[in-house]
């Protein structure tokens, strides 16, 4: 629930609170109030005391808004949402919501002793430190934050697997939050960055015409197994007339593949699928299929697969 713009008679304290969702530290708080005054409002139980020097205008339970704002004060000064917490707050569905990530200036570090005795409504924080943290990677907002580009840069480079990794930048790319230049021209002025190399081939992935997860695995299934390069997401029209987009197409040798996620197992769609793939073969084309699941754990069977096929379209593998 959004919080009610105070009225032209507010004063500082409450244009404050409004703009960090009622969270305030004891400075803030003290510039605008005597101490006597705050003590006065924590006791009485209309403000809450949610840590050492951090206070909440109110008594209930922290939102949301409240846990970034409490990650960020009592992260300390120069402190931004950072990863996935960042990539989420702009946007991208689909990503861990705890635990909060933050970035600090490597010239300073964060107070443990606060985020250790945070209340038990407040979500977990992972304070990371960094040296380079240039303009152009910071996004004004409440809290601050940074860049989208950045912040899929890091939320790869800080995700538990390499899986999560690639998932983390094929959704930010396939919801349109981000363009793979602008994840490319981030990770480039971050030569330390974890998982450099993965980032930079899974961004070119994408950049490619690979979306989806699972279209990155077989683009790079490909590569392993000496195949051609297919080209991704090209456009047809199928006989009813509507646009249709291929996952995979070898037009030299007309041989299309599909890559099919688990909602192609709806029998509405699946009997959608049984159409576009008989309207395929009637043009001539060949027609592979595979469940994203396979081409993930049998990436042989699937190559093998589509090796027979282009061998019996006309290709010739190198010798």
């Amino acid at each position: 629930m959004l919080a009610e713009i105070p009225d032209e008679g507010a004063d500082a304290l409450q244009w404050l609170a409004f703009e960090q969702a009622g969270v305030l530290t004891a400075a803030q708080a003290h510039s605008v109030l005597t101490k006597g005054a705050v003590r006065g409002m924590v006791r009485s139980g209309r403000w809450r005391s949610i840590g050492r020097g951090l206070l909440l205008t109110g008594n209930g339970r922290l939102t949301r808004d409240q846990q970034l704002w409490v990650a960020v004060l009592a992260s300390g000064p120069g402190t931004v949402l950072a990863g996935a917490t960042a990539a989420t707050e702009a946007g991208v569905c689909g990503l861990r919501h705890e635990p909060l990530h933050v970035l600090v200036p490597a010239t300073r570090r964060a107070d443990r002793g606060t985020l250790r005795r945070l209340p038990i409504d407040m979500a977990a924080v992972v304070v990371h430190r960094t040296s380079v943290l240039p303009q152009e990677h910071l996004q004004v907002g409440r809290p601050p934050r940074t860049t989208t580009a950045r912040a899929l840069v890091d939320a790869a480079g800080w995700a538990p697997t390499i899986r999560e990794a690639q998932q983390v930048l094929a959704s930010g790319c396939q919801q349109r939050r981000v363009l793979p230049e602008e994840v490319a021209a981030a990770l480039q002025i971050l030569p330390r960055a974890p998982r450099r190399r993965l980032i930079r081939q899974t961004i070119d992935d994408i950049a490619g015409g690979a979306q989806a997860l699972s279209e990155i695995d077989f683009v790079r299934l490909c590569r392993r197994a000496g195949l051609p390069a297919p080209d991704l997401q090209q456009q047809r029209t199928d006989t009813a007339g509507r646009t249709r987009w291929l996952d995979a197409y070898w037009r030299a040798w007309r041989v299309h593949v599909e890559v099919d996620g688990a909602h192609h197992m709806d029998v509405r769609q699946w009997a959608a699928d049984m159409q576009r793939q008989n309207d395929v073969w009637t043009t001539g084309d060949r027609i592979l299929r595979f469940p994203a699941w396979l081409v993930r754990a049998h990436p042989d069977q699937v190559a093998d697969t589509v090796r027979r096929a282009l061998i019996a379209a006309g290709w010739r593998p190198a010798r």
